[in-house]
């Protein structure tokens, strides 16, 4: 899921600065899981009387468990609920790709230099990683992690501190409003991946943000001093 905004285009410019580490969410930024996410979800949503079309947009960026908490279903135990659907979500990684380029880009960070945090729980998020081909990193937040997800600052916080950088010096790659409003308490900048939007995203409301469609357009520099910055490389002739 995710989108371009009109307030976000996609010429905007990368942020010129360096940063002591890159911090990336997992789902839509850079893997895709919607087709799997969507086959549990919706299976799920359909046997509790929902509207699967209007729920499924719902899903993304959040934790399970606080997804089906926000539903107040009557007799519905929402610790319960999540576990059998990160079971299902385990069991079913069928169409889950790597976005374009991201193989790469991750591949040449240095391996202490970058963690992903996600809204996913830890054996859901491993298994997608590699469904989709893409390098395990050092550092991975999951749902489980923090008392309180996105959009909270906690989970990119948390990522900072695990790679012992201060979270001023952080570069967050995400793709939904609650990644990106977690970055921004955080205090971090961020990238937009656009990628899989299909509808624009409101954030006129947010500071320090660049976006980008995928990765295949931009590379990591690292520089003398292990400092990360994020290029767009001139076009040769």
């Amino acid at each position: 899921m995710s989108v371009t905004s009109s307030a976000l285009p996609q010429s905007s410019q990368l942020p010129e600065r360096s940063f002591a580490a890159f911090l990336f969410d997992m789902d839509g930024t850079i893997l895709t899981s919607i087709k799997a996410a969507e086959r549990v979800w919706g299976e799920w949503a359909a046997g509790h009387g929902l509207d699967v079309a209007a729920f499924l947009p719902t899903i993304h960026g959040k934790r399970t468990e606080e997804t089906i908490r926000a539903l107040a279903l009557p007799g519905v135990d929402p610790v319960r609920e999540a576990a059998a659907i990160t079971r299902a979500e385990i069991d079913d990684v069928a169409g889950i790709e790597a976005i374009v380029g991201a193989h790469d880009f991750l591949s040449s960070l240095p391996r202490e230099r970058w963690a992903i945090v996600t809204s996913a729980p830890r054996a859901l998020a491993q298994a997608r990683i590699a469904a989709a081909g893409l390098p395990m990193p050092a550092v991975l937040v999951a749902a489980e992690d923090v008392e309180r997800g996105k959009p909270a600052p906690d989970p990119f916080l948390l990522g900072a501190s695990k790679l012992g950088v201060p979270p001023g010096d952080c570069l967050v790659f995400e793709d939904t409003l609650a990644g990106l409003r977690s970055a921004a308490a955080a205090g971090m900048a961020s990238i937009v991946v656009t990628t899989t939007h299909a509808h624009p995203l409101e954030t006129a409301q947010l500071d320090d943000i660049a976006d980008v469609l995928d990765y295949e357009h931009i590379r990591a520099v690292t520089g003398a001093d292990g400092m990360l910055r994020v290029t767009r490389p001139t076009r040769q002739n």
